[in-house]
């Protein structure tokens, strides 16, 4: 992570001619918002002296509000590239507070670091690398976006058939730009899916850069005039978009995932984690695949992860070890979906690691490389993940240590408010319905 201080920030704004900062934040649902100052406020900014109501950060606006502050983090000051050099535009994330300074019980980013703090009690790192995917769809004549991908092109293909090389070209030198460390990028096995992978960096830092890259994409896809999406599943008959996380524990600069003296060179310490992770995975659903929309895409076929188990290779698996060893031994969460927030995603998954370590909790056997489509129906009934979103919030409900990494406050608002949206969507009556019942009920 960069290291500014406010004096820094104040010195870069000067030396760029920034006119106008942006204090971002995230609410409890992941949606990133933003408050925009100009550069005369900014030295008043740093000091955490910009107010508003709690109800922007609760997602639900006409709640009982409540005054709160927003804290900058000066290591987040940036510069949009795509904004004109004179009268730049830069952000600062900020960290939300309550007016007596503590951290407002619903700030994920403060929770997130709340949790960063008890692994770091331990003398624990936890280390974090992303890969994302996307779809990019074609605007109508008003601008608003379709489900028509603009290529047919498949899994690595490059130009001519792959259409949004171009644009995932320049979201990628844009987030370079803004001091993102991308390994690399291709499309995707849908047609106009791709996926950029950010390198591994502190959990804190890769939660602010999921959160700035979804705001990125977003806006260069705009720019090529296309709608880049981060919906799980928003086209039936293609794959959904998905975000494996690439998880490591670090001690004094040594990967805890790894033992050399182990004949397959993983540590205990990784296979209790591995086990905390199974052993908590309703309530991790719930958070890492927030939306109804989230279990269209772990449903059952040969590449959704819709299995509470782990492999090698078993793509069916939530949880995939990589061959690789030594200091790049990972584990990887294959079950989450961009739709989530990166802070209490990345918490939770942190804290049920860690209580698969402190209980020592022993992992199953890893699942066989291949189980047939035919067949993962019948192991679903046996160890599936929750196959909506009113089971994955009840599982949450019901998990303590679910409750102890996202707080009393997030936790309860969340859940209050995605039973409404499981609610809604079960009022609703779906075009499917129609198309299956009308003629003949």
């Amino acid at each position: 992570m960069k290291t500014f201080t406010k004096k820094d920030v104040l010195e870069k704004a000067a030396e760029y001619n920034v006119k106008f900062i942006r204090l971002q934040f995230t609410n409890i649902f992941g949606t990133l918002k933003n408050i925009a100052i100009t550069i005369e406020e900014l030295e008043r900014a740093l000091e955490g002296q910009v107010s508003f109501d709690s109800s922007v950060i609760e997602g639900v606006v006409g709640r009982y509000e409540s005054d709160i502050l927003l804290y900058p983090d000066p290591s987040t000051f940036v510069i949009f590239p795509w904004r004109p050099r004179e009268g730049a535009v830069a952000r600062l994330i900020c960290d939300v507070l309550n007016p007596d300074g503590k951290p407002f019980d619903g700030c994920s980013r403060s929770i997130l670091k709340k949790n960063l703090a008890l692994a770091e009690n331990l003398n624990m790192q936890f280390q974090v690398g992303a890969e994302v995917e996307f779809f990019l769809f074609q605007t109508d004549e008003a601008g608003k976006p379709t489900v028509t991908t603009h290529d047919q092109a498949g899994y690595c293909d490059l130009t001519p058939v792959d259409m949004g090389e171009n644009a995932r070209r320049d979201m990628v030198l844009t987030l370079q730009e803004m001091g993102f460390d991308v390994s690399s990028s291709h499309h995707e096995i849908a047609p106009g899916q791709h996926e950029i992978f950010l390198k591994d960096d502190d959990a804190l830092a890769m939660a602010d850069s999921i959160t700035t890259f979804k705001f990125v994409v977003r806006t260069i896809a705009q720019r090529h005039g296309l709608h880049a999406t981060f919906m799980p599943k928003p086209v039936s008959e293609y794959n959904g978009s998905g975000q494996h996380l690439l998880l490591s524990l670090w001690q004094n600069d040594s990967n805890l995932f790894y033992d050399e003296n182990n004949p397959k060179g993983l540590s205990k310490a990784a296979k209790h984690f591995i086990a905390g992770l199974l052993e908590h995975a309703g309530a991790l659903t719930a958070v890492a695949n927030p939306l109804v929309n989230s279990y269209k895409r772990i449903s059952a076929n040969d590449l959704a992860p819709v299995l509470a188990g782990w492999s090698e290779n078993n793509r069916s698996a939530m949880i995939r070890v990589p061959s690789w060893r030594g200091p790049g031994t990972r584990v990887v969460l294959r079950s989450p979906d961009p739709a989530g927030n990166p802070y209490l995603v990345m918490s939770a998954a942190l804290q049920f690691g860690l209580d698969g370590i402190k209980k020592s909790l022993t992992p199953p056997e890893p699942l066989a490389d291949d189980i047939p489509t035919w067949e993962i129906k019948k192991v679903i009934r046996q160890m599936g993940l929750p196959r909506n979103l009113e089971d994955a919030l009840r599982a949450f409900r019901q998990d303590k240590t679910a409750w102890h990494a996202l707080g009393d406050a997030i936790s309860s608002r969340y859940l209050e408010e995605k039973e409404k949206e499981w609610e809604r969507f079960q009022s609703k009556v779906h075009p499917w319905e129609l198309e299956e019942y009308l003629r003949n009920y």
